[in-house]
Parts: structure tokens; C-alpha cells; sequence
């Protein structure tokens, strides 16, 4: 075989490194959705917290795990690279699980949140950006397909702790239950660093005098000098160079459109709060059945075991879209784009809140529906989350200046922080109760919709960069 054949087959296959972290990233997601699941449960039945609370509570801590990403990313760009970020700041994650499982009290929860917070939030673009790290520009061609695959490995970890977890609060308790994650994120960082030697490592510039942050403030402070019929940047130029410049201008395009999918989260994230108190109110119930004359028994989920429904349907959706919708559109002659997929998932999302506001309805006056009538509206949500994350993702990576991917994963990351607060805020303001709590932020995610189209029609995508 040739030279040019082989280098031709090397370009079609993802780096043997990726391996290693798609295997850690399985494990840590594992580890973060196992006690993330239970948390709102564990609130209300162990430590007396009102529903109220528990959502906000709960909200506030999905809020801190993204914004961390702030400065995780700040800190792989400019000093200690995205692999060292990721290794320093998983030691602090597993003892995080450790003070969760160990002190069984609202100040262990907070002191073993936060720890968690600080950890997972911290490596999260960092992981995010390490995947593209490993690819060489002419393999560009297989971001979207990595970027699938690491969001299915999330899936995959969040599909199995979905289930075994909530049994496990409900068989052995909250040691156990707080305990096995920890146990999963001790191995993401094995798997992680087994890796080392194969990786590529991008160097972190450094401090930066022409950073994000003093191009943005030198423009503040010389805007009086603003050349006529030029942006509020330009004057910036006198002080950094053209394509540092350049640089800030393109991350705040990417922001733009970033912003409203604030909105997405803010329902998105409700899968593990809102979703989990309304199926406290329903059948959860699987009863028997019989089979060959035989009845076998039935068995009682656990509320928290619905959020498996969503990872498995990713798991499934994922490959669909990618290997079989997706392609089968090009074929047809339809433009498929990564925001024209994300503009679809929006609306999927306000419509999947609008169902639940049906079934919330239902409660409300006075049935009991069986909880598996919640797998309708999460299967739209899910194909919502699948155009709108993964691509986010992709989108993201290829869109973000060489100096400034970590940064940029970070503001994506951001969106999440942002919807979470929103959530956090209209539970602890409890204005809206029943079907209008579902109804509000179905009216809510429609005005993001609708904005997120007009955004996006006024973006003019870069072509991707790929590598440091």
C-alpha cells in the first residue's frame, strides 16, 4: 500500500487518542448526572427542602457548573494548558463526591456542590476544545462526527446513571447513592490520564495584551476616536493588532447568536427538577403482566429513573440524524446548516414545554396520568436538545478564533449558566403554578425562537479552523 494511501486512510479515522477520552468523558458524565439526578429527590425526602427550593436550589447548582467554564477556560488559554486544567481540577471533583456521600447535611450538600461545581464546570470546555486539539487540519472534515460521538459517550453515562441511581437512593441510601459516582469519577481520571502520552498538546499563549478583555477596554476607553462609518472596535486598532481585533469581533458574533439559546437551557435543564416533581404526582406504577399464562409482577420506578428516557433516546437520535436525516436532506437538495438545524430544535423545544403543559392540565384537574405519558414530550425535547447541543458544539469549535477556543466553549457553556438562573429565579418567585409554570416558559422559549431565526439569518459563518 502506498504512502498516500495509507496517509489518505489515517485521515478518515479519528486519532487513536480519542479513545481515552471518550472513555473518561463516559465515566465523568456518569459521575456528574448520577448525584445531579438525585439531588432535587434527595432535597425534598432527606433533607426537608420545599419543592420551591429544591428546584432553585437545583437550578443554581446546573448555574455554577456553567460558569465555571469561565475560567477553566481562561486558565487553559492563557497558563496551564486544557490538559493540566483538566487533570488539577478532577482531583478537587472527586473529593467533591467524597463530602456529598460522606456528610448527609445541607452544609455537606453545599460544601460538596460546589467542589463538584468548581471541577466539572472547570474542565468542561477544556474537554470540549482538548477533542479538536487532536485533529490535524486536513481532518476537519471529522468534527462533526467526533462531536456526535462525544456527545453520545455523555449520553451513554448520563442513560446508565439515570437508572441505577435513583435505585440506589431508594435500596441502600445516600451514602451509596452520592458514593458510586464518586467512584465513577475516580476512573474518568484514570482513563484520562492513560492517555498522556498520545495526546496533542496545544501551549497556552501566555498573558495576553491583546486578550479579549483589553481589546473590549481600550475600545471603551478611545471610543471618542472612532473613525466615521466604523464599528465601536475600530478604534482598538491603534493599540492591538488588526487580527486581534478581528478576533474579539468574531467571538461577539458567535455570542450573539449564542444568547438566545439561553432560553433552550432554561427549559432544557427542567428534565431535572420540574419533570421530576411532576412525575411525583403521576402513576409510576408498571404493572403486571401476563405472559404464556404466566403473570409476571409488576415494579414502582423511581421519579428520578425518567431522566433516563432522555440519554437513551440521544443515543438513538444521535447516530439517526447524523448517519441517515441529515445525509438523506442533502440528497434531497435541502441546505442543512448547523444554525438552520439549531433554529428547528428551538421550536421542538417550546412545542415539547407546551405538551407538558397539557399533562400538568390533566393533574391539575385532579387525574393521576401515568408517568409514561412524559416520554412524549421528552422525545421532543430530546430531538430539540440533538439539533440545537450537538451542533452548538460543532459550531462552536470551528467558529472560534485559534487563540480564543477554550474562551469561546466557555460562552457557549455560558448560555447554560444563564437559563438555569432564569429557572432558578420564576421557582423561588412562584408566581406560576400547574400548567402555567409549563406554559410560561413555553412563551418564553418562543420569543428566544424567534430571535435565535433572526440572528442567525445576519451571521455569516467563517470558515473552520481547525487545531490550536
Amino acid at each position: 500500500m502506498s504512502g498516500a494511501v495509507v496517509a489518505a486512510t489515517a485521515r478518515q479515522k479519528f486519532p487513536p487518542q480519542i479513545s481515552y477520552i471518550m472513555a473518561s468523558e463516559g465515566a465523568e458524565r456518569f459521575s456528574f448526572y448520577g448525584m445531579r439526578n438525585i439531588l432535587v429527590i434527595y432535597m425534598v425526602q432527606y433533607l426537608l427542602v420545599s419543592a420551591a427550593d429544591s428546584k432553585a436550589s437545583y437550578h443554581y447548582f446546573v448555574m455554577a457548573n456553567y460558569l465555571m467554564p469561565l475560567v477553566g477556560g481562561w486558565l487553559a488559554d492563557r497558563f496551564l494548558g486544557r490538559y493540566k486544567v483538566i487533570l488539577f481540577l478532577s482531583f478537587g471533583y472527586v473529593i467533591g463526591h467524597v463530602v456529598v456521600a460522606a456528610v448527609e447535611t445541607r452544609m455537606g450538600l453545599l460544601a460538596g456542590c460546589a467542589l463538584i461545581a468548581i471541577g466539572a464546570g472547570g474542565i468542561k470546555p477544556c474537554v470540549s476544545a482538548f477533542v479538536g486539539d487532536q485533529f490535524a487540519p486536513d481532518q476537519k472534515h471529522l468534527l462533526a462526527k467526533v462531536y456526535g460521538l462525544f456527545y453520545w459517550m455523555v449520553n451513554l453515562g448520563s442513560a446508565t446513571a439515570s437508572l441505577l441511581i435513583p435505585w440506589l437512593l431508594k435500596a441502600y441510601g445516600p451514602a451509596i447513592a452520592f458514593g458510586v459516582p464518586g467512584l465513577l469519577m475516580a476512573l474518568a481520571l484514570v482513563f484520562f490520564v492513560a492517555g498522556r502520552g498520545k495526546y496533542v498538546y496545544v501551549p497556552p499563549t501566555g498573558p495576553n495584551p491583546d486578550s479579549f478583555v483589553k481589546v473590549v477596554a481600550s475600545a471603551i476607553r478611545r471610543r471618542k476616536e472612532r473613525p466615521a462609518g466604523s464599528d465601536w472596535l475600530e478604534p482598538a486598532c491603534a493599540v492591538h493588532p488588526v487580527a486581534a481585533v478581528d478576533g474579539v469581533r468574531a467571538v461577539l458574533r458567535i455570542s450573539a447568536v449564542f444568547a438566545m439559546v439561553a432560553g433552550f437551557w432554561a427549559l432544557f435543564d427542567q428534565k431535572g427538577a420540574a419533570f421530576i416533581l411532576q412525575a411525583k404526582q403521576m402513576n409510576l406504577d408498571v404493572g403486571a403482566v401476563e405472559f404464556l399464562g404466566v403473570k409476571l409482577g409488576g415494579f414502582r420506578l423511581a421519579e428520578s429513573q425518567m431522566n433516563a428516557v432522555n440519554p437513551f433516546f440521544v443515543l438513538m437520535i444521535v447516530p439517526l440524524f447524523q448517519g441517515v436525516v441529515y445525509p438523506g436532506l442533502v440528497r434531497m437538495g435541502v441546505k442543512v446548516t448547523a444554525l438552520g438545524r439549531m433554529s428547528v430544535g428551538m421550536f421542538l423545544t417550546m412545542f415539547s414545554f407546551v405538551v407538558m403543559a397539557a399533562i400538568q392540565a390533566v393533574i391539575d384537574g385532579g387525574a393521576r396520568p401515568h408517568v409514561f405519558w412524559q416520554v412524549i414530550p421528552i422525545l421532543i425535547l430530546t430531538v430539540g436538545e440533538v439539533m440545537i447541543s450537538v451542533t452548538g458544539l460543532e459550531f462552536a469549535f470551528t467558529q472560534a478564533p485559534k487563540t480564543m477556543k477554550s474562551t469561546v466553549m466557555s460562552f457557549w457553556l455560558l448560555t447554560s449558566a444563564i437559563g438555569n438562573f432564569v429557572a432558578a429565579v420564576v421557582s423561588q418567585w412562584n408566581r406560576f403554578q400547574g400548567a402555567a409554570y409549563f406554559l410560561f416558559f413555553a412563551g418564553l422559549m418562543l420569543v428566544c425562537a424567534v430571535a435565535f431565526v433572526i440572528l442567525a439569518k445576519r451571521y455569516r459563518p467563517v470558515a473552520s479552523v481547525v487545531g490550536g
